[in-house]
């Protein structure tokens, strides 16, 4: 996935996200590919509820950097989150990565989840995603514009979405910036009847 695709308004990349492939540990033993099926879209430091509101601290730098970067946090202690920085150099714009279907790799993923966890619900929620792809505070900053560790491949195709509110938020939660692929079970359990619906371009 290039820069430039990765460098316009967390919106429009959000839309363009639903679909994209996520490659973690390319040509290894561990190798797993996942389909990204939901995301939430953070608009930089206009947004309330984004890392970015206050301006640059040390844990939100890499939003203020380059499109096309990993952002990884660790929420409230327990499991972290995964984000694509995206938008104009300094924007400090990025999209979370809530949720995504495997398509390569489950036993991978699965020793990493428990056992009992429907396959369609083991990338299900940004921590579980985390979690299933080993995804930690180590990855913060890496590239995913070239292939890596972690990486994105653009989509080959249009999907249908649907958006509603961000989850977990107590700041500007009614904004419609969460985005998801329609009818995927692999979108979070706290995804909300669609306000609108769309193929995405």
């Amino acid at each position: 996935m290039s820069r430039t695709f990765l460098a316009r308004g967390a919106v429009e990349v959000a839309h363009d996200l639903i679909g994209a492939e996520l490659v973690v540990d390319a040509g290894t033993a561990e190798e797993v590919r996942a389909t990204i099926v939901e995301v939430e879209a953070y608009l930089g430091p206009e947004d309330p509820a984004s890392h970015a509101f206050r301006g640059p601290t040390p844990r939100a730098s890499i939003m203020f950097g380059p499109a096309g970067h990993l952002y990884v946090y660790l929420s409230y202690g327990m499991h972290h989150c995964a984000n694509v920085v995206c938008g104009p150099d300094g924007s400090a714009s990025a999209v979370l990565l809530r949720a995504a279907g495997v398509t390569r790799g489950e036993q991978v993923v699965r020793r990493r989840r428990a056992t009992t966890v429907p396959s369609d619900r083991l990338l299900s929620g940004p921590g579980n995603l985390c979690r299933g792809l080993a995804i930690g505070a180590t990855d913060n900053g890496l590239d995913l514009c070239r292939p890596g560790r972690v990486y994105l491949e653009a989509r080959s195709r249009e999907v249908p979405l649907s958006s509603g509110p961000r989850v977990g938020i107590s700041r500007a939660a009614d904004l419609p910036l969460r985005f998801w692929w329609t009818g995927r079970p692999a979108v979070s359990r706290n995804a909300v009847p669609p306000v609108k619906k769309g193929t995405g371009q």
